[in-house]
């Protein structure tokens, strides 16, 4: 879990790491759970591809509107600076 300005998260498929932003403390635990199996299929799968799709789709049917919530909100305060 770290600082991040421009990503909710990101998975680094050559340390079999997955980085979340600090900022998804403060959202629902949906968000939370969107994010972490996001950047879990990118070990199954790299690309936003369609074999990545089917994956989300197979383990969060509803992860179109997850995303879509998520993508509305800030990833921080305008005014934070770090």
């Amino acid at each position: 879990i770290r600082k991040m300005k421009t990503k909710w998260g990101t998975c680094n498929l050559k340390a079999n790491r997955i980085w979340l932003n600090t900022e998804l403390a403060k959202k629902q635990i949906e968000s939370i759970e969107y994010i972490l199996i996001h950047e879990m299929v990118h070990l199954l799968e790299r690309k936003h591809n369609e074999t990545f799709i089917a994956y989300m789709d197979k383990f969060l049917p509803k992860w179109k509107h997850l995303r879509e919530e998520l993508n509305r909100a800030p990833l921080g305060h305008v005014e934070w600076r770090y």
